[in-house]
């Protein structure tokens, strides 16, 4: 007897290495597996490249530090923490700089991108412009105390200077 998934494969002429089912899910693994049982039992044909795909230790598992993983499939990695280092501004981007923030409403990670991309400097060290800067981006208010909000980081802007490599730079306000 052999399932629907596999008679699929073999009545349009669909290769293992071509399977229908998502690569190393369950299904992907249940056509392989069946296939070379029928196959060693004689009860089907194979193409070569099939043959040889069957003859490794694809679908089968074994134990690595408790966990059960599959044998001989190569692309199936585990996903590393891919968790963003937080609150550190950085240079690029789709603007001058970015940085990522948990945003506290819903929990999630965001990125937020701040600073002018038409190639005016960040002037520190003119009081002048501080001051108009300061007053332009309402900083020292409400508005720029939301981490979440490109605001803050451009208000904060000479607290990350040496990070963001810019000169000048303290624990200062524009």
């Amino acid at each position: 007897m052999i399932t629907e998934n596999l008679q699929y494969h073999l009545k349009n002429n669909i290769t293992l290495c071509e399977n229908v089912f998502r690569y190393g899910s369950k299904a992907y693994f249940d056509v392989i597996n069946e296939a070379r049982d029928l196959y060693y039992e004689g009860k089907i044909e194979l193409c070569e490249q099939d043959i040889d795909l069957i003859k490794t230790d694809i679908g089968t598992f074994g134990t690595y530090e408790g966990v059960e993983v599959p044998l001989d499939l190569p692309m199936i990695e585990e996903e590393e923490d891919k968790t963003p280092e937080l609150n550190k501004p950085k240079r690029g981007g789709p603007k001058k700089f970015y940085v990522f923030v948990r945003d506290p409403k819903t929990d999630n990670i965001k990125k937020v991108t701040f600073g002018d991309t038409t190639g005016l400097s960040v002037k520190m060290n003119n009081p002048e412009a501080r001051k108009s800067f300061a007053a332009r981006h309402g900083c020292g208010t409400e508005r720029a105390s939301d981490k979440t909000k490109a605001a803050y980081w451009a208000c904060n802007t000479p607290r990350y200077a040496k990070s963001l490599g810019l000169s000048g730079g303290g624990s200062f306000y524009w």
